[in-house]
C-alpha cells in the first residue's frame, strides 16, 4: 500500500513519521517552504515514545506523478480546499481518503469532491505541536488512530489498511463505530474549545473559580443536546469521562484551539463550534453558552484578520 499524507504539520508528520519510521510507503504531500524545511533538516520528532529524525518523502502539489491508494488529509479545517485542489491528483477511483479533520462538515466536502464511496472515517487522538525549530513536539503519551466505513460496515480496503497501519508504533485500531466517535469527538473538542477560549484558560484555571465547574457542566449539557438531536449519541459513560476530564481540579489541560488562539494563530472556531451552533439552531435548539463562545471566537478572528 502507498500512502500520501497532506500536510507534514504536527498531527500529519507524527503518524506519517512513525509510518515511514516503521518501513512503510508513506509520501507527504507539502508546501515549497516545508518542503525546503524538511529537506535540509529532515523530519524531526521529540516524543515521549522515542525521538527520531528521518529523510521522508516528499512531493509538491505540481509533482505528484500518480495516484494513491490511500491519502491520510491531516490539514487545519481552514486549509481544506487548497488541500482538496493539491490533492486532486493523487486520488484515484479506488483511493481511500481518510481526513482527520475537526468537526463533520468535511465529509460532506469531500464527498462532493470525490465521491462518498471514497471516504472513510477517521479520527486521531494525538496532542503535538510544531516547535520554533520546526520540530514535532509530542505534548503526552495518547496517539491512537481509529478508521473503519462510515456506515460500519466491514470492508476488503478497511481490513488492508488496517494491516499497513497497525504496529507502527502508535495504537491503530479498525472499529465499526466510526461515525460514532466523529461526533464523539466533535462533543469533546467543541465543549472544552468553547470553555477554554471563551474563559482564556486551562481546565485547572476554570475548575479554580467559584463557577468554573457549573459553566462547564451546562456547556457541556448544550453541547450534548446538539449532538443527540442532529447527530449519533455518544456510547455510555463518555459524557461522564468528558465531564470528569473537564472539571478537574490543577488539570494544565487544554484545547489545541486554545493552544492556538493563545499563540496568535487562526483556529477552527467555524468548523468546531459555529457550525455545531448552526444544526442546533435548525433542530430549534436554545444554546447561549455555546452561542456565546462562538462570540468569542469571532471576534478574535476578526481581529486576526484585520491584523
Amino acid at each position: 500500500m502507498r500512502m500520501l499524507v497532506v500536510g507534514a504539520g504536527s498531527t500529519g508528520g507524527y503518524f506519517g513519521g512513525r509510518l515511514a519510521q516503521a518501513g512503510r510507503d508513506v509520501t507527504f504531500l507539502v508546501r515549497p517552504g516545508r518542503a525546503a524545511h524538511l529537506r535540509a533538516n529532515g523530519l524531526q520528532v521529540v516524543s515521549p515514545h522515542g525521538d527520531f529524525t528521518l529523510a521522508p518523502q516528499l512531493v509538491t502539489a505540481d509533482s505528484i506523478d500518480g495516484t494513491y491508494d490511500a491519502v491520510l488529509v491531516t490539514v487545519k479545517a481552514f486549509s481544506l480546499e487548497a488541500a482538496l485542489a493539491d490533492m486532486a491528483p493523487a486520488v484515484g477511483p479506488d483511493t481511500m481518503v481518510l481526513p482527520v479533520l475537526n468537526g463533520m462538515k468535511h465529509l460532506d466536502r469531500m464527498a462532493d469532491r470525490f465521491g462518498a464511496p471514497a471516504v472513510v472515517g477517521c479520527v486521531c487522538k494525538v496532542g503535538t505541536s510544531i516547535d520554533a525549530e520546526g520540530r514535532i513536539i509530542q505534548l503526552n503519551r495518547m496517539q491512537e488512530l481509529a478508521y473503519g466505513e462510515l456506515d460500519g460496515s466491514p470492508s476488503a480496503r478497511t481490513d488492508r489498511l488496517d494491516t499497513f497501519l497497525r504496529d507502527a508504533g502508535f495504537d491503530a485500531r479498525l472499529t465499526p463505530t466510526i461515525t460514532r466517535e466523529l461526533w464523539e469527538k466533535w462533543l469533546l473538542l467543541a465543549a472544552l474549545g468553547g470553555a477554554t477560549c471563551t474563559m482564556r484558560g486551562t481546565i485547572g484555571d476554570i475548575a479554580a473559580t467559584p463557577d468554573g465547574e457549573a459553566f462547564v457542566n451546562r456547556l457541556i449539557d448544550e453541547v450534548v443536546a446538539v449532538v443527540e438531536a442532529v447527530g449519533q449519541a455518544p456510547g455510555p459513560g463518555y459524557v461522564a469521562g468528558v465531564r470528569a476530564t473537564m472539571t478537574a481540579k490543577g488539570s494544565p489541560g487544554a484545547s489545541s484551539m486554545y493552544r492556538d488562539l493563545t499563540a496568535g494563530n487562526a483556529v477552527e472556531a467555524d468548523q468546531i463550534v459555529g457550525d455545531l451552533l448552526d444544526r442546533g439552531r435548525r433542530a430549534g435548539l436554545d444554546t447561549p453558552l455555546l452561542a456565546a463562545a462562538y462570540t468569542h471566537l469571532c471576534v478574535y478572528q476578526n481581529r486576526l484578520g484585520r491584523a
